[in-house]
Parts: structure tokens; sequence; C-alpha cells
């Protein structure tokens, strides 16, 4: 079985907006990497302003999107790295973060990623 890292960034240099309900980035991910749980192993890392996913009581409903801490929920299987220093470079370390991830620090985060068959950034 091989592996795949979906790497999820929504920095500045990609988007206007920072925020991951700012663009389809963040929802096509998710569904990339839902579509690929039942055929290979498969981490999603949150790192830059992709770790705003990971915030506790997410309320989408006036932007009329899915809820995409939602959907990481519906997905128990789907390993979840977070960034941390990414967390703390947003002040969101204290913050109530949702249960289903895995906090790594720079080293380990990218060891997860070299040691994937495949990197697909969003």
């Amino acid at each position: 079985m091989k592996s795949v890292f979906y790497l999820l960034d929504t920095a500045p240099y990609y988007l206007l907006d920072t925020a991951p309900y700012g663009s389809e980035k963040a929802f096509g991910a998710l569904n990339a990497a839902a579509v690929s749980l039942n055929r290979m192993h498969v981490t999603l890392g949150l790192y830059g302003d992709g770790v705003y996913l990971v915030a506790a009581g997410q309320d989408s409903r006036k932007l009329g999107v899915p809820n995409l801490s939602d959907i990481l929920y519906s997905y128990g299987e789907l390993r979840v790295l977070v960034h941390e220093p990414s967390l703390f470079e947003r002040g969101l370390f204290e913050e109530t973060l949702i249960e289903t991830l895995e906090l790594v620090d720079e080293e380990d985060f990218l060891e997860a990623m070299e040691s994937s068959d495949c990197v697909l950034v969003f």
C-alpha cells in the first residue's frame, strides 16, 4: 500500500484571503484525502494558515459552505498532523482545537512528509 501526504497550506502567497474558508483549497484537500483512504495510508498535514482548520467551534452557516472541522471528524481514520510552530505564530496554541489531530514540531512534520511516497500541495 502506498502512502500519500496532503499538505494544506493556505498561506497568503496562494490566496488573498488567509482563512481556509476563503477558497476551495481546504474543502478540496479534505475530499481528496477522503477518497484516498480506502487505497492508501493518508495523512493530512496542516501548515501555515491551514492550521486555522482545526479551531473548534467553527460556524460556517453564514458562508453557506460545509463546516470543515465536521468533515475532519467524519473521517476518523484520517491522520491529521498539525504544524505546532504555525499554531504559535497565529496565536492558536491556547485555543480549543478539534480532537482528532496530532501536534508535531517542525522536524516530525518534515519527517512525515519525507517518508510519504507522494506529497500533494493544496
